[in-house]
């Protein structure tokens, strides 16, 4: 009689051991693997257009990740693609527009399917007492006013082709430059009357210029992928990266720097 509780008690006793020791290990597993897993140092190649943006993002990941380090370099996309198709070492890519992404994709670089994670539109540049007296895209292409641009194959170059084919505009622009914060500087320092850039830009520059809407802003809209990249040594940071970016912290940065949601 006493035999059975005996048994069954040696029985729930182990059943509660190996619960016990089961739960432990998943806890202190899951635990370690994540603490193992975010570190060390990632490159991330941006538009220029997210300097500000991902500068902020970039210190965040890193207070939440102790033991990180995110570099950051920013030029236009295209400059961008150009160097990862070369062999430049890198860990995420954030691009300006689908159009250069695409480039990164046909070559096989890409770590998995790049996510959208922000929009943007261009507004035009002018100085702050804005001299040229410029209130829309049509004064910008006045004889004899100095307005720049981004080249072509530059996101915010097709974005200003496209607006300037939709408002029926024929720029000719002094000059066309390889990021958008290039045309940005080309205003501050005086050198141009008026430049195409994106609203963010305007918002950033603070009082160093002032914004002009366009009315056919929409027709460049442009919109911005994010993915880590093939060759990462650091793969699993590098997603973390993109996960922090497209996340609910890194829209809030995001949409108070001005940019729209994908």
């Amino acid at each position: 009689m006493c035999a059975v509780p005996a048994a069954v008690a040696f029985i729930v006793l182990l059943l509660t051991g190996c619960g016990g020791a089961r739960d432990a290990t998943g806890a202190g597993g899951s635990a370690a693997a994540d603490g193992a897993e975010i570190d060390g140092s990632i490159t991330v190649f941006a538009a220029a257009s997210l300097t500000s943006t991902f500068t902020d993002l970039a210190g965040r990941f890193e207070d939440g990740h102790p033991g990180t380090e995110v570099r950051l370099t920013f030029a236009g996309s295209s400059d961008l693609v150009t160097q990862i198709i070369e062999g430049a070492p890198a860990d995420v890519f954030a691009s300006a527009d689908t159009r250069t992404m695409q480039r990164v994709s046909d070559e096989g670089l890409l770590a998995g399917t790049a996510v959208d994670f922000a929009t943007n539109t261009l507004q035009l540049a002018v100085p702050p007492d804005n001299p040229a007296g410029i209130s829309s895209l049509a004064d910008a292409a006045r004889p004899g006013v100095k307005t720049v641009v981004c080249a072509e194959q530059v996101p915010c170059g097709a974005a200003a082709v496209a607006v300037a084919d939709a408002e029926g505009v024929d720029l000719d622009p002094v000059s066309e430059e390889s990021s958008v914060t290039d045309v940005l500087g080309k205003v501050t320092s005086g050198e141009a009357d008026a430049g195409l850039v994106y609203g963010t830009d305007v918002r950033a520059a603070g009082g160093s210029v002032l914004g002009i809407d366009l009315a056919e802003a929409g027709a460049g809209a442009t919109t911005y992928p994010i993915t880590a990249l093939a060759e990462s040594p650091e793969a699993a940071t590098a997603q973390a990266f993109v996960d922090f970016v497209t996340g609910p912290e890194g829209r809030a940065v995001l949409t108070a720097a001005g940019f729209g949601a994908p």
